[in-house]
């Protein structure tokens, strides 16, 4: 998963005058660009280290955009409306039908593999029980590994940091596409259904939000539906809408939580947030409920083989009654503090971990996948092999489920154990991690588990989480931290014992939401959707407190798992709050480490468009003019900043060959003519199947038309802090940076930001003295 070193991805860059191909001047070669402040725009997705650029969440107001905008009729502003909120119902539609498939595969595929063992169990075939277990897990680990690495390396680990960052404004590329949501639903049936330590939760929200893209852009790149409605779709700030949706829908899809998954959107993944966003998201998670809901109905009356009441219902625990009394808050609390320590730990050797299969992976394909099945061989013994080590328990002749039992699922588990007897152990390792949820959650059960089995349990999931999340398998990490939680929860609720009122399946519930707020940081979605899967109210006091606590412990010792994996993959993440020390810096010192701006006329020559873009990767160029009213104290036919053109553009034009044999400025039809406004939200950089020739050279082009006239503009006296804030909040990808006085004969512009050029870690490579000073002035 981790497959690069911190030296070598995005998080670090290049100060000492090695090439940066984003960033060479404009005659410069590429291998020979030489700056102060620089990044190496690349990163971590999947398998291999990509190039990295960011979304146009901007809108582009040229020429063209505002004809169109003119020209709407209201029928057209309806058609958009209505698209947006169909588009919003099918993506819950298919994300509910989709997690519904994979938990009837996951249930059934695993059921029969712990009935088979069961049956072997029964003969006392205590050897071939061990090879059936450890031979179906191997192989569909290995469909599971094989197909992430050969054929999706993106669709390998949660993905929810992609999509966080996506929506951040960073393009990580073939994240959504056709391939990677197959191979994400094919892997994670077999990962899970085979047994190792991850979940299906993060994987269902990859699976909401490809989904979403793929609907948006009208299928995959190869395979669009050319539908005129959609056209209105054809850009990152609608696609940015409807991913945000998808993400909800896998949330809610995972804990059968529409509010909880709306909110950890918001929370969470989502960095721009409006009112009608809300609402879409909230009916697409809605339809996911409703979706859910008739199939759990369906697979009531027995219509779903091995499925019955699992797996939808995740955490099925609405029925128990929990109460409580105001001297047990000194425990609740110390659940909290022990989740904030547990789950910074967690972050912290997770980490060292993820470097540690960055050596591994590394050495290729073959390594990774016999990673993966290490890992399972690994798990299998551990889950067959250590309820051994428990003891026999007898069974209470009061309680109304079966006792003993080797069926798939069921609170008393016979495997070794004489007639009457059970294995409380295996109870919890030889079912599916869903059940074992289940098990851990149930109330009014203080002597089912040992406090010696619930110990075992506890340090073998622990590792089990460290050292299986990483591999080449779709994975998620939700419900390794609940398992690990609710052991520790219900071990401290044995320990408490007659001190406390408290349930210890309440324990349990309290100590997975304090051990995930201790790793995730989340405290809002994650109470909501614990409220939601316990559908009791009295819940709540106690379960903000523990989250509260667990969140502002674990914020003491380090940032949240998601935020380690973006650092580790380098994806250039902008954070909310800005650093102290970037007061001290103005924008305008930033812009005068990076090389002169490389600008363009607004009727320029063919031959200098061709130049700008063989020796350069600029993503846009500032376009000038000659002031027709000049500014006072400025003389006359000085420059002025007309806007901003994107290199997409300039490739469309000479691709369309949309020359002038004069220098001239074109009228509006003629533009109307040759760019319909759709055509230009398509990214159409690719300029080395562009055949100039030497006569064409000559000509010139008129760049107004499709140059944006209303760029953002900073002051050159900014801090860096506040063009930070801007910069994320709108969702830019350039930041012109303008002079406060414009002197005679001076260049309009002063420089352009990008989101590499405000990262922390950038800024502090190419002014050290910031650092040294710990907020000092950088000069």
């Amino acid at each position: 998963m981790v497959e690069e070193d911190l030296n070598q991805i995005g998080g670090n860059s290049n100060y000492n005058g090695e090439a940066d191909p984003e960033s060479n001047t404009l005659n410069q070669p590429l291998v020979k660009a030489n700056r102060t402040l620089s990044s190496t725009p690349l990163a971590l997705v999947g398998a291999k280290v990509s190039h990295i650029e960011s979304l146009d969440y901007e809108i582009n107001e040229n020429d063209l955009f505002k004809h169109d905008w003119r020209k709407r009729s209201k029928a057209q502003v309806l058609q958009y409306v209505f698209l947006k909120w169909t588009l919003a119902c099918l993506v819950g539609l298919f994300t509910g039908l989709i997690a519904t498939l994979i938990n009837l595969a996951v249930e059934n595929i695993a059921g029969y593999k712990l009935l088979a063992v069961g049956h072997f169990l029964t003969q006392e075939r205590y050897v071939t029980g061990l090879m059936v277990l450890a031979g179906a897990n191997l192989g569909l680990t290995l469909v599971a590994s094989v197909l992430c690495v050969c054929f999706a390396p993106t669709a390998a680990g949660p993905g929810i940091p992609e999509i966080k960052a996506y929506l951040n404004g960073v393009d990580t590329p073939n994240m959504f596409g056709a391939t990677t949501m197959i191979v994400k639903i094919v892997g994670s049936i077999g990962a899970v259904a085979a047994g190792l330590d991850l979940g299906k939760e993060g994987p269902l929200v990859h699976i909401g939000s490809c989904i979403a893209s793929l609907l948006g852009q009208g299928g995959t790149d190869n395979h669009r539906i050319k539908w005129r409605w959609l056209r209105y779709f054809n850009n990152d700030r609608d696609r940015r809408d409807l991913i945000t949706c998808g993400s909800a829908a896998g949330v809610c899809a995972a804990f059968r939580s529409p509010v909880g998954g709306v909110l950890f959107a918001l929370e969470e993944v989502a960095t721009w947030w409006r009112s009608a966003l809300l609402w879409r998201t909230f009916f697409s998670t809605a339809v996911v409920v409703v979706v859910l809901r008739e199939f759990i109905e369906i697979c009531n009356s027995g219509k779903c083989g091995l499925f019955g009441r699992g797996g939808l219902i995740m955490f099925d625990v609405s029925h128990v009654t929990y109460t409580y009394h105001v001297t047990d808050i000194i425990p609740v609390m110390l659940i909290g503090v022990i989740g904030g320590i547990l789950g910074s730990l967690y972050n912290h050797f997770l980490h060292k971990v993820l470097r540690l299969y960055n050596l591994i992976n590394e050495k290729g394909k073959i390594h990774k996948v016999l990673l993966s099945l290490t890992v399972s061989l690994f798990t299998s013994v551990c889950l067959y092999g250590l309820p051994f080590l428990a003891k026999c328990k007898p069974c209470d002749p009061s309680i109304d489920e079966i006792c003993p039992t080797n069926g798939r699922s069921g609170n008393f588990k016979q495997f070794n154990c004489p007639k009457g007897y059970y294995n409380d152990l295996a109870t919890l390792l030889l079912t599916t991690n869903d059940d074992a949820v289940r098990n851990l959650f149930s109330s009014n059960t203080p002597n089912e588990f040992g406090m010696g089995s619930l110990c075992i349990f506890f340090v073998l999931y622990c590792i089990l989480g460290l050292f299986t999340f990483g591999i080449a398998t779709p994975s998620g990490l939700f419900l390794p931290i609940i398992l690990m939680g609710a052991a520790y929860g219900r071990m401290l609720g044995a320990a408490m014992g007659s001190y406390t009122s408290i349930d210890q399946g309440l324990y349990a519930v309290l100590g997975a939401a304090a051990l995930m707020a201790g790793s995730m940081r989340m405290t809002v979605s994650l109470c909501v959707i614990f409220l939601e899967l316990t559908n009791n109210l009295l819940l709540l006091p106690i379960t903000m407190i523990v989250l509260l606590i667990a969140k502002t412990v674990g914020d003491s010792f380090n940032p949240s798992i998601y935020d380690i994996i973006l650092h580790l993959k380098g994806l250039p993440f902008l954070e909310a709050n800005p650093e102290p020390w970037m007061r001290n810096l103005s924008v305008g010192e930033l812009g005068d480490a990076k090389p002169p701006v490389v600008t363009l006329q607004g009727v320029e020559k063919v031959s200098k468009i061709v130049d700008v873009l063989k020796n350069t990767t600029h993503n846009a160029f500032p376009v000038l003019d000659k002031a027709e009213v000049p500014q006072v104290g400025l003389p006359t036919g000085a420059t002025e900043l007309h806007g901003l053109i994107l290199r997409a553009h300039l490739v469309k034009v000479l691709k369309k060959r949309w020359f002038l044999t004069e220098k001239r400025r074109t009228e509006e039809w003629e533009v109307r003519e040759k760019f319909p406004w759709d055509e230009l939200a398509e990214r159409e950089d690719n300029f080395d199947d562009v055949a100039i020739t030497s006569a064409e050279m000559e000509m010139y082009v008129d760049l107004h038309p499709l140059t944006n006239t209303t760029p953002y503009t900073v002051m050159e006296n900014m801090s860096v802090a506040k063009a930070l804030v801007l910069f994320r909040q709108v969702g830019l990808r350039h930041l012109l940076i303008v002079p406060k006085i414009q002197a005679s004969g001076m260049c309009p512009v002063v420089g352009i930001l990008t989101r590499q050029d405000l990262r922390a870690y950038n800024i502090l490579q190419a002014f050290p003295l910031l650092e040294k000073s710990k907020g000092g002035k950088a000069h």
